[in-house]
C-alpha cells in the first residue's frame, strides 16, 4: 500500500511540474484574448525586474493605466507582454489564491482593447490614478483603476468597506470607505 501511495504522489507530482508552464488550450481562452494584439492596462500596475505578482505589491516601477502593451503568450499561470513602445518585457505571475482567477480571469481584470475613460473620474481621482496612489475621497472605482485590486485573501469582496492591500511582502496597508468613497487609509 505503501508503494502505491508513493506511486500515485510521483505522478501527481511530475503532472503538477510538467502542467506549470504549458500554454493555454487555444479553445478555452476567449477570442478577444489572442497573443500579438494590442491592450491597454485597466488598473495601474507595479513591477520589479520585469516580473508583476497579481498579489498586486504596490511597490517597484509604475505601469500607469491605459499604457499600451503587446500580448507574447499566456499560460496557466502566467501572461507575457512587451510595453509599449520601448519594449521592456513584463512576466505577470497570476497568484491565484491571491486573486481567485485563473490567468484568462487575470488577463481580463488588468488588459482591455479599449483605454479606460478617465473622464468619468474627478479631477483630484485623475491625479491619483495616474500616480498609482489612492487619496480621501476617491470613489471605489478610481481605487480599483489607481491600485487594483485588492487580494482576495484579505478582501474577498468588493462591497466590504475595509479593503486591504500589500505594499510589500511584509506591510500592508487598509483602505477604508464610507458612502462609497474613501474615508482614510491606514498604513
Amino acid at each position: 500500500m505503501s508503494r502505491l501511495y508513493r506511486f500515485f504522489s510521483l505522478i501527481l507530482a511530475l503532472l503538477a511540474v510538467t502542467g506549470c508552464g504549458k500554454r493555454l488550450n487555444e479553445a478555452t481562452v476567449p477570442i478577444h484574448i489572442k497573443p500579438g494584439n494590442v491592450y491597454y492596462t485597466q488598473v495601474s500596475l507595479q513591477y520589479e525586474k520585469g516580473r508583476y505578482l497579481t498579489t498586486n505589491y504596490r511597490k517597484g516601477v509604475l505601469l500607469p493605466v491605459n499604457s499600451q502593451v503587446q500580448l507574447e503568450k499566456i499560460t496557466a499561470g502566467d501572461i507575457f507582454v512587451e510595453i509599449l513602445p520601448d519594449h521592456r518585457k513584463l512576466r505577470i505571475e497570476n497568484v491565484e489564491k491571491h486573486t481567485g482567477d485563473d490567468s484568462v480571469a487575470a488577463f481580463s481584470k488588468l488588459f482591455n482593447k479599449n483605454r479606460v475613460d478617465l473622464s468619468r473620474f474627478s479631477g483630484m481621482e485623475r491625479e491619483h490614478i495616474m500616480a498609482g496612489k489612492v487619496a480621501k475621497d476617491m470613489r471605489k472605482q478610481a481605487v480599483i483603476t489607481a491600485l487594483g485590486y485588492p487580494p482576495v485573501t484579505l478582501t474577498p469582496t468588493l462591497q466590504t468597506n475595509e479593503w486591504t492591500y500589500w505594499s510589500s511582502r511584509y506591510n500592508r496597508f487598509i483602505v477604508y470607505f464610507s458612502n462609497d468613497r474613501v474615508s482614510r487609509i491606514m498604513d
